[in-house]
């Protein structure tokens, strides 16, 4: 509810000034039912150990190459390894890949993932990341994006992506290089090569990048159009973090957000019948630092919607804390709402409505479009 304005100051009688007091007491108190509980920081010291955050994705230790100790502490945006003992060769494998997750590593999957998913369905998968870098480390920042002909979800997969936003010390990505591309808007010179495992592509930055939001599939394109995957293989989990070569503890992944939006087509993690037309009304009550939203999706074309997703971005500064009749993957940034069991079905001429509340800073403002299964929506 938004503030009521200032109002001239009048004498108060005792019985006024304590039915003020209550009045506040009893503002304060709905405050504090209504804030969400702070997820408490976890610190993960077992070799594989893990954790979920923000309700849908997985940090993991992944400590794999030493017997030295490593933990990291699960933050409730991201991570930071608080312990990295030991070195290994630089011309050889790193000593971990500590980082988070949407998708599916070695059978754990993250809540709620739409991975794996089959190339040809995917409409987009935007992300965001936020490094926090130290220089007493041998290490690379890498995001890594996992590719196989089949939709698996334990073990090594056919094709790795690894994006480096950064490295420190003398190391190189597998392979060799194959010269430069233009992704994302950015250059980057690529490495191809295969680890014995896998065949793995890298896209090396000219220099360090903090943070960035970028669509996943740009480098999936790339990789395509290289020969080292196809349109009918699956993707099965987009993952950032570090690989450390000696110590690394102060490194961190400060935020991270994936969403995956299908656009039809079946196959796992189809998102059911893609949209024909659709309108979305979005109706917000917006006060200082805080919102809610009403927002209904009317089916405007001819056939039934079922499983519905509605994608959307939120602006800069805003933040979901809770929402009702909907699930959402994503507190900030790319959201997607998927329905409940009683909704999951939008007929022909039909709508259903879900809501949202959140917090904001600075000047509030509306997402910028929305789209239904991979279809782009009008606003009404």
């Amino acid at each position: 509810m938004r503030p009521s304005p200032h109002r001239p100051r009048t004498p108060r009688t005792p019985r006024g000034l304590l039915a003020a007091l209550l009045s506040a007491l009893a503002a304060v108190a709905a405050l504090l039912v209504a804030a969400p509980p702070a997820q408490a920081d976890t610190t993960i010291c077992e070799q594989y150990g893990s954790a979920v955050i923000q309700g849908r994705y997985v940090v993991q230790n992944n400590r794999w190459g030493t017997s030295a100790p490593q933990c990291v502490t699960a933050t409730d945006a991201g991570f930071r390894v608080a312990q990295a003992d030991g070195s290994v060769p630089t011309n050889g494998a790193p000593k971990s890949y500590p980082s988070v997750f949407n998708g599916c590593h070695y059978t754990n999957c993250s809540p709620g993932t739409s991975l794996p998913a089959r190339l040809s369905t995917i409409s987009s998968a935007p992300s965001s990341i936020s490094y926090g870098y130290v220089s007493n480390a041998v290490y690379n920042a890498s995001y890594d994006i996992w590719l196989d002909p089949t939709p698996r979800t334990d073990g090594v997969n056919r094709t790795e992506i690894m994006i480096w936003f950064n490295r420190v010390g003398s190391i190189q990505p597998i392979g060799s290089p194959v010269g430069t591309a233009s992704v994302g808007g950015r250059s980057w010179e690529v490495w191809t090569g295969s680890n014995g495992s896998n065949d793995v592509i890298s896209f090396v930055a000219p220099s360090a990048i903090g943070s960035w939001s970028f669509d996943v599939m740009d480098f999936v394109d790339q990789t395509v159009a290289r020969g080292m995957a196809q349109n009918t293989w699956y993707l099965t989990s987009v993952q950032a973090g570090f690989e450390p070569w000696q110590n690394g503890a102060g490194l961190a992944v400060n935020s991270f957000s994936s969403t995956v939006n299908l656009g039809g087509g079946g196959g796992p993690g189809g998102p059911g019948n893609p949209a024909t037309a659709c309108q979305v009304t979005y109706a917000t009550n917006a006060w200082q630092g805080g919102f809610t939203a009403d927002v209904t999706v009317k089916n405007t074309g001819s056939s039934a919607v079922d499983n519905w997703k509605l994608g959307f971005t939120l602006p800069s500064g805003q933040r979901v804390t809770n929402s009702w009749n909907a699930t959402l993957s994503g507190s900030s940034g790319a959201v997607t709402a998927s329905p409940v069991a009683h909704n999951a079905q939008i007929a022909p001429g039909g709508s259903q409505t879900f809501g949202l509340q959140g917090t904001h800073s600075g000047t509030f403002a509306r997402p910028a479009g929305f789209s239904l299964n991979g279809t782009a929506c009008t606003s009404a």
